[in-house]
C-alpha cells in the first residue's frame, strides 16, 4: 500500500507540493551547503520550506510537534 491511497486528491499537501516546486529557491536565497565528511546531509531547502507550510496551515509552531508528525502523520509523511 502506497502513502497515496490515504491522501485525498484536494488534500492541501497537493497543493504546497506544488507550490513549493514551482518556486526557483536559489532566487529566493536558498543556498545547497557542501557536503562535509563528518556528519550528516544537510536536508534540502524545499522540504524544510514543505514542512514550514504544513505547520502554518496546520496552525503548529513547535518544530518537536512538527517533528512528532512527520512520524506518524500521514499527509506529512506523504509531503516529505
Amino acid at each position: 500500500m502506497s502513502l497515496d491511497c490515504g491522501i485525498a486528491s484536494n488534500n492541501a499537501v497537493g497543493v504546497i507540493d506544488l507550490f513549493v516546486d514551482q518556486l526557483d529557491l536559489g532566487k529566493q536565497g536558498f543556498t545547497k551547503v557542501p557536503l562535509r565528511k563528518e556528519g550528516r546531509p544537510p536536508i534540502e531547502a524545499k522540504f524544510i520550506l514543505q514542512l514550514y507550510y504544513y505547520g502554518y496551515l496546520n496552525k503548529i509552531r513547535l518544530s518537536r510537534i512538527l517533528e512528532a508528525d512527520g512520524i506518524r502523520n500521514v499527509e506529512l509523511l506523504w509531503l516529505l
